[in-house]
């Protein structure tokens, strides 16, 4: 007669070994007491596929770390795979994965930013003293720009950002347990109400104006995305409010491109009259949920919407729409608007190929209107002083006013609000108090890491769009870094090759490879000019995305521009 089968008998493997010992489950095994946490952090908050990256957030902010018992936790507790939570932790740069069985990282995390203007202030010493001050006890990492290039250099204790940091400032810092962010002082939702705040959305929510009506103030008045792309906004209202509903809108505030500043600016000042913007675009786009993705280099920015998001729903001003507030990992791929809509998905942010447009096709299949910080600021002086008043403050051709961020080598570095088609010279000499003591203007950039490189002999033209393509370059975001005769612009354009390598998503070889092997090439002796030239041209030809396409415009404005400084 038969009987049952001893547990431990060996059976041959149908690949001709054995398995030996007692069968376990396959798979990581989960941790119960790392369960327990990851459920407590978690509460009550749901637990749909789209929170993914708060909630590793969460996990991150409470340990500083994602152990690998956590992350098993997490995709337990999410109903997802385990290998999916890894792909997107591991995606983003402010997550910190200790793998299985491997030391649990120090407790404290500083940050050095190494972007071109900090590195133009010292960061580079900056990160060697603090590594060989605090030997491991502190982990001390160099970090992509964090958006205050104006007070450059910068670190990050903990969350707390230290400007125009030294050593010293910086071991004061810690020593003083100082790792939060510091809130400024800024305009409230009371204060900004009591000056005739939210009054142009009252009048869109109670009849007062019709859609129709803002559409076409927006689009006589020049009003264009100010993010870096320069799309007419109105026009950008009108296509997607022609697309059938549900529809649904995502604020770009993940301004990452090194050099630019002037969204946490006013976010961190007067956060209410870009809200009151994005509530009324919302409004006339008939979305039904808006989310804010703010970049996570600004833990103050998100304090202080989280507090006047909350008064915006006491007050019953939401009802049209529903406001959520989204927090990126550091990753400058999300600023392209694609990306950044994987990224509120929950997913890496790796861009989409187009068409179809996120106007058609945005977050979760549906119309999105996308639209960035800067230009939701403007809409309420433009609906409250008329079109003409905003487009009559360009200068020649350009229309409105452009907040040019300026840093670099000037004695006021800062957010300059200016007519657009103002000058780098006239930015330097009447807005910037004229060039730091002992620098001389060589060059500048005009657009930020990706608008390429001009030499002050061209300081003269207009910087707005369209202005600046004819010589290899563009405006984007209005991030104007200014150089002097003591910079070398290979290694300004080095710097900047090495930040693309580093954010590059990895999704198409011409970016992943082609940055890579810039680097390589222009970290060498003499540039080979030819060879550059034609792995520039293969990826700015063949990427996906305006990274990888606009990658290689520092190296070609150095070739065209600095041909002595490239020997």
């Amino acid at each position: 007669m038969a009987t049952a089968e001893p547990k431990h008998v060996k059976h041959a493997h149908p690949g001709g070994g054995r398995r030996t010992g007692v069968p376990h489950p396959k798979g990581r095994q989960l941790d119960d007491a790392a369960v327990g946490e990851v459920q407590a952090l978690l509460g009550d908050r749901s637990r749909q596929r789209d929170l993914l990256i708060e909630h590793l957030h969460l996990i991150q902010d409470e340990y500083n770390q994602l152990s690998a018992a956590h992350l098993a936790a997490l995709a337990s507790e999410m109903r997802l795979a385990l290998a999916e939570v890894y792909e997107v932790a591991s995606f983003y740069a402010h997550f910190d994965i200790v793998k299985q069985g491997g030391d649990a990282l120090p407790a404290l995390t500083i940050r050095v930013c190494d972007s071109l203007t900090c590195e133009l202030m010292g960061a580079e010493d900056l990160l060697d003293g603090l590594s060989d001050y605090y030997k491991g006890e502190v982990r001390v990492v160099p970090a992509p720009c964090m958006g205050r290039c104006d007070t450059a250099p910068v670190a990050e204790v903990g969350h707390n950002h230290v400007t125009r940091a030294t050593l010293d400032d910086i071991k004061h810092a810690v020593e003083a347990g100082h790792t939060h962010p510091a809130i400024p002082d800024y305009t409230d939702f009371d204060a900004y109400e009591s000056d005739g705040g939210y009054a142009l959305l009252r009048q869109c929510l109670e009849g007062g104006r019709s859609t129709e009506e803002m559409i076409e103030i927006m689009s006589d008045a020049g009003l264009r995305g100010l993010g870096g792309a320069g799309f007419p906004a109105g026009t950008k209202w009108k296509y997607v409010r022609a697309e059938d509903r549900p529809r649904l809108m995502a604020v770009n505030a993940d301004e990452g491109e090194p050099g630019t500043f002037k969204d946490r600016h006013y976010m961190e000042r007067d956060p209410h009259r870009f809200l009151e913007g994005m509530l009324v675009a919302a409004w006339v786009v008939e979305a039904d949920a808006v989310y804010i993705y703010l970049r996570d280099e600004y833990p103050h920015v998100r304090e202080i919407l989280l507090k006047e998001i909350s008064a915006i729903e006491a007050a019953g001003l939401d009802q049209a729409t529903n406001i959520h507030l989204r927090r990126g990992a550091g990753a400058y791929i999300c600023g392209e608007e694609s990306a950044m809509i994987e990224s509120i998905e929950g997913k890496r942010g790796l861009p989409r190929q187009r068409p179809p447009y996120v106007a058609e096709d945005g977050l979760w299949g549906r119309p999105t209107l996308v639209n960035n910080v800067e230009t939701l600021y403007w809409i309420r002086d433009i609906a409250k002083n008329g079109a003409d008043w905003f487009a009559s403050q360009g200068k020649g051709e350009s229309k409105g006013l452009r907040s040019y961020s300026v840093s670099g080598r000037v004695k006021q570095p800062g957010v300059k609000l200016a007519p657009a088609g103002t000058t780098a010279r006239e930015l330097v000499e009447e807005h910037s108090g004229g060039m730091a003591d002992g620098h001389s203007f060589k060059g500048y950039l005009p657009g930020g890491a990706s608008g390429g490189i001009l030499p002050e002999s061209m300081a003269d033209i207009p910087l707005d769009f369209g202005q600046l393509e004819k010589h290899g370059c563009f405006v984007g975001s209005h991030a104007v870094v200014i150089l002097s005769d003591q910079d070398h612009m290979r290694d300004v354009a080095l710097n900047l090759m090495r930040f693309f390598e580093d954010e590059s998503c990895g999704q198409c070889t011409p970016c992943r490879v082609g940055t890579e092997k810039a680097v390589k090439l222009m970290a060498g002796g003499k540039w080979d000019a030819g060879l550059i030239q034609e792995l520039g041209a293969a990826m700015t030809d063949a990427s996906i995305c305006g990274l990888g396409q606009a990658a290689a415009n520092p190296a070609f404005s150095v070739l065209k521009f600095f041909p002595e400084d490239v020997i």
